[in-house]
């Protein structure tokens, strides 16, 4: 027997290497996707980072907005319940997040691909949509609101984030800033709101003229059972808490 037969006979009874299932190579194939993603996000945040603005002058923008509609800054703490019901309801990770959710940057990356409004805004991208982009939603402004969230949130506290967003907000009625909203709707400062005055004012930011206690009081109350399912779903409240609160009179003071 010949070397060449010989190793062709070795060859042959060797058996063969194992095929490599389906779903490594599905998982093989989803991980190279995965790191292209990355790499894709990583670019477009650093060009997006180069194409937007600085923020150091956030502030001042909402002080400007302010001054321009004749409304009065934010000089108090507002009422805890005010601030449980507008996180529970608008940004749960608000207080740990960088700005931009995980999930969220990734639908306004898929936005800006695909030419579609995702939604999944943060109060901050909220913010910097409201400060620097005209209040413009498109999925490319989406994609600028996630790199100005990012800066916004390197550069401020999020007590300042949450007072600015607070400051810059419409409320309905005409109401721009908390201040003029509570003292509009209700008569009190902001460190004085009930649960039922905070919950009613925390859901107004989905749709301010919409729900707009004074004009449409049956929606603006079914967002306030939104609200309300919310801060239970929290456990912020318990479901008789939130059945009491719903019961109670908002005391609103303008007509």
């Amino acid at each position: 027997m010949s070397a060449g037969t010989l190793q062709r006979a070795r060859a042959t009874a060797e058996p063969p290497p194992p095929r490599r299932s389906w779903p490594r190579r599905v998982l093989r194939r989803l991980g190279g996707l995965a790191l292209v993603l990355v790499f894709l996000g990583v670019a477009v945040v650093g060009i997006g980072w180069a194409r937007t603005p600085p923020v150091d002058d956030a502030a001042a923008r909402v002080a400007a907005h302010l001054a321009e509609q004749g409304a009065p800054p934010l000089r108090v703490e507002p009422a805890p319940a005010f601030v449980q019901a507008l996180l529970a309801t608008e940004d749960t990770g608000f207080t740990s997040h960088l700005g931009v959710s995980p999930t969220g940057a990734v639908r306004a990356f898929w936005g800006l691909v695909s030419g579609t409004d995702q939604g999944g805004s943060t109060l901050v991208q909220q913010l910097a949509k409201n400060v620097y982009l005209g209040g413009e939603n498109g999925p490319v402004q989406k994609a600028e609101a996630v790199v100005l969230a990012l800066k916004l949130d390197a550069a401020y506290s999020k007590d300042e984030l949450l007072r600015m967003y607070l400051d810059n907000g419409y409320y309905g009625h005409g109401f721009v800033g908390l201040t003029a909203a509570t003292q509009g709707y209700f008569g009190v400062p902001p460190d004085q709101l009930s649960w039922a005055q905070a919950t009613l004012l925390a859901g107004l930011f989905a749709a301010p003229t919409a729900y707009d206690p004074l004009v449409s009081p049956a929606l603006a109350g079914q967002r306030q059972a939104h609200v309300l399912g919310r801060l239970v779903d929290e456990g912020v409240l318990g479901r008789d808490e939130a059945a009491e609160i719903a019961a109670d009179d908002w005391g609103l003071v303008t007509s």
